[in-house]
This record gives structure tokens, sequence and C-alpha cells, in this order.
């Protein structure tokens, strides 16, 4: 069960209208990284743990959380995008202001789409994909999942920091600076909880599924041994690291055997005749 309340978790208003900056902000809004993918993440994430009660209610308060960030940016949007400023455009465009601030650089869709709204898109108008969530199942490396979205996230709302100077609009991706490096922790607190339950290595319990021989080499597929650090000593998990300056060849040449007449193939110009 849900419960919307109408105050937002933060304040979401601009010092004056910026169109350019509402194109912006639908990056952190509906790309990939934005607050629409962690939000649903984490809802999905939640509700397909199961048991391990404290890490389900863990992850369904900060999508729950999530939400909220979406409306707040999505009101920040809708701000920006009220009595648009056509500054730069204003000389050419005097009798057609919309068309300036489009000229200026803001999003075509906000104008003629959205009525001066936010969208579920990125900054380029890419429609937000559920195709962007990772829900597994598998507590460790959803976690995992979730440190690299928060990253993400989080430098994304820092880049964002520096193109604009609106302190309304600093303000509030201050905010949520600060949010993402919380969630950031409490993943990392939680992931090193499971790895010191489960080991490092995701999934755990298949370690005698794999070729031993080659579980802990790093091959030198590139030219240069700079990577050699990297596999020197011992492994996390408890291995014993090996560097092979040159991968050995351990298949054969793969032979396919004709497609049928039917498939239209080009024929084998190397077979004997």
């Amino acid at each position: 069960m849900f419960i919307h309340k109408k105050e937002l978790q933060y304040p979401a208003k601009p010092d004056k209208s910026d169109p350019l900056m509402a194109r912006k902000l639908q990056e952190i809004l509906g790309g990939q990284y934005g607050e629409m993918t962690v939000a649903t993440q984490y809802l999905f994430q939640g509700w397909n743990t199961r048991g391990n009660g404290k890490y389900k209610d863990l992850i369904l308060d900060t999508g729950a959380e999530e939400i909220g960030h979406v409306e707040m940016i999505a009101t920040m949007i809708s701000h920006l995008l009220e009595d648009a400023p056509v500054d730069a455009q204003e000389n050419a465009f005097e009798s057609d202001p919309a068309i300036a601030a489009v000229m200026g650089g803001m999003d075509l869709q906000h104008a003629i789409v959205t009525g001066i709204g936010p969208s579920a898109k990125d900054s380029n108008g890419v429609p937000w994909s559920g195709s962007y969530i990772t829900s597994s199942g598998n507590l460790l490396a959803d976690m995992r999942s979730n440190i690299n979205a928060e990253s993400q996230g989080r430098l994304q709302v820092a880049r964002l920091y520096h193109m604009t100077n609106d302190a309304g609009v600093r303000d509030m991706l201050g905010f949520l600076l600060a949010r993402d490096t919380m969630h950031q922790n409490q993943w990392i607190k939680a992931a090193r909880e499971l790895e010191a339950a489960e080991g490092i290595i995701v999934p755990s319990g298949v370690s005698e599924w794999e070729i031993q021989d080659v579980n802990h080499i790093l091959y030198n597929f590139s030219e240069g041994e700079d990577s050699k650090p990297f596999a020197t000593g011992e492994a996390p998990d408890g291995g014993k690291f090996i560097y092979k300056d040159v991968p050995e060849v351990m298949g054969e040449k793969p032979v396919l055997k004709p497609a049928p007449p039917s498939l239209h193939n080009t024929i084998d110009m190397d077979a004997k005749k």
C-alpha cells in the first residue's frame, strides 16, 4: 500500500525559469540512472526478496523515498518551464517566444507534447525503459547493482550542479547528492555483510562446477603489462592469482556443417571440389 502526501520531501523551486535546465534534468528523471530507474529497481527488488526481512525493509524504504524524488524533479522541471525566458533569441523571434525557447535549447516535447511539463524520458527524449532495472533475487548481486546505480546517479547530479548557478536548483541537487551518499553507504554496508556470510563471488555454492585451472588467471589480451598488479598475490576470495602474459589456446578451429540448401546461404568457397 502506498500513500501520497501532497508536500514534497524537500523544496523543488528554482529562482527563475530555464527551459534548457529543464531538459537537462530530464536525465536524472527518466534516464538510465535517473530516479525512475532506482525507484522501480528498489521496489521490484523488495517485492522479489523472499525472507531476509531486514534487507527487504531497507530496500523498500529506499524505493518509496525514490518515488518522492521522482516527484521533486518533476516539479522542478515544471517550474523551470514556467514563463520560459527567451533572452538569447528574442531579437530574432520576437513574434513567437515559444520557438525562441526551443531554439535556445528547450526540449521540443516540453513545448509540443507535455504542455510545459516533465515526461518519462531522458534529456534526449528517449523513453524510460523497464530494462534499465536490475532485480535478480540474489541480494548481493542486487546490492552491487544498487551501488553502481547510486554512483552513476550521483555523478550525473554533480555534473548538473556545475551546469547551473540557480540557487534553488542547486539546493535541490545538493539534497539529492546527500541522499545518494547515504544510499551508497547503506548498500555498501549491506553488501559487505552479505559477502561475509556468503563469500564475495556471486552466486555462492557453485565453485565445484568451475574449471578450477582458469578461475584465477588474468590473461594479457592487450598490449603491455600494466594490468599485471591486479593479478598478484591472494585474490579477494582467497584464491591465488596467476598472470599469463601470453594467452593460451585451449580450443580448436571451428568447422561448421553446411547450412541446409533451403536457407540459400553463400556456398563454401573453401570447400574442396
